[in-house]
């Protein structure tokens, strides 16, 4: 088998693998691409609120729960998008991980950044909760 063929091959694969088969996407595939791009959002808040909350006292709790969920989300994102056979697992996990980061985030009501990643990691955990269901 040559180099070509051999490459060709991979891709067909890798087509059928990221779903670029052409067939129609069902609930299931849409909800797993709204929880991938709620994990993008999510982990982009959550890096913005570490960064604001440095340099606040007493913060240490709230910039620990938001670099946890961050590397969450980008493990559920990568999951997620592949359709791995782990995707449902990970979506729970990271509804939780969003869950508990938007919790300790609330209690910061005056800082922007908070209340962003907040918002962020609600409508997160939402989407990845359905999207567990819908697998």
């Amino acid at each position: 088998m040559d180099r070509r063929m051999m490459m060709g091959g991979a891709a067909a694969v890798l087509a059928g693998v990221v779903g670029f088969s052409g067939t129609a996407r069902g609930e299931g595939e849409k909800a797993a691409e709204a929880c991938c791009g709620g994990c993008g959002d999510c982990r982009t808040a959550c890096l913005a609120c570490v960064a604001a909350c440095l340099d606040e006292a007493g913060r240490k709790e709230c910039v620990k729960l938001c670099l946890d969920c961050a590397d969450i989300c980008a493990a559920c994102d990568a999951i997620a998008a592949r359709k791995g056979p782990m995707a449902a697992a990970m979506m729970a996990v990271c509804a939780e991980a969003c869950d508990k980061c938007a919790a300790e985030c609330e209690k910061h009501k005056g800082d922007k950044a908070c209340m962003a990643c907040a918002e962020a990691c609600r409508a997160c955990a939402k989407k990845c909760r359905d999207a567990a269901k819908a697998k």
